[in-house]
């Protein structure tokens, strides 16, 4: 799997060196179960977390650009400084890696150019805000992107940031953590560092693949 060994050689160490790259840190995302969902938030917000345990609490992100596009190829989570020993593309429980053919990925499909990384329980809570918003506005909902993330990304003087951190419930103290996704329509795959614990240590999406 020509991926993983990419993935393997940019990610293993403390910090990307490849001259194609730009990297950010650009926040923290909070995890409040350890369940992890990557999906396009406007088309797949049912889609299941991997089935790693991931730890609770606030985490460093990192988004890695191509600096010749200034597009979004990498989105990586921290957990730990520790030294990674295996790298495992990230499944579902309902995904199982020998059924895939060679050069075959497991990931999510993008449609809205936009990807997120999020807490399961954060994902029921986006999923409340859209039922409630829909049933109050009824044929005034706009859908969830225009009642909830356009206004993170954009004003009244155009695009603010590629990326962004929204909260969909003042209850719940879960953060998406949404960003345009590589040239925009895809199906994009993850990756999980593990250290000698099998423990994991950061987990990277991949939209472009640079080497």
């Amino acid at each position: 799997m020509t991926h993983i060994e990419n993935i393997k050689k940019l990610f293993s160490k403390d910090f990307v060196e490849s001259p194609l790259l730009e990297s950010f840190e650009v926040g923290k995302i909070y995890l409040s179960s350890g369940k992890l969902v990557a999906c396009d938030p406007l088309i797949t917000n049912d889609m299941k977390p991997f089935s790693t345990e991931f730890p609770k609490g606030d985490f460093s992100v990192l988004l890695h650009k191509e600096r010749e596009s200034n597009c979004v190829a990498y989105a990586e989570i921290i957990f730990t400084n520790a030294e990674i020993a295996e790298w495992k593309l990230a499944t579902t429980d309902d995904q199982n890696l020998k059924d895939l053919s060679e050069g075959e990925i497991f990931g999510y499909p993008v449609e809205s150019g936009m990807g997120c990384f999020m807490d399961v329980g954060t994902q029921e809570k986006l999923n409340d805000l859209e039922k409630r918003l829909y049933h109050s506005k009824g044929v005034d909902f706009m859908g969830i992107y225009e009642e909830f993330f356009h206004d993170y990304f954009f004003d009244e003087n155009g695009a603010i940031d590629q990326y962004a951190f929204l909260k969909p419930a003042e209850d719940h103290p879960g953060t998406i953590f949404a960003f345009e996704t590589g040239y925009g329509e895809g199906f994009y795959a993850s990756y999980i560092g593990y250290d000698k614990e099998k423990s994991p240590v950061k987990i990277v999406t991949e939209f472009i693949e640079i080497s």
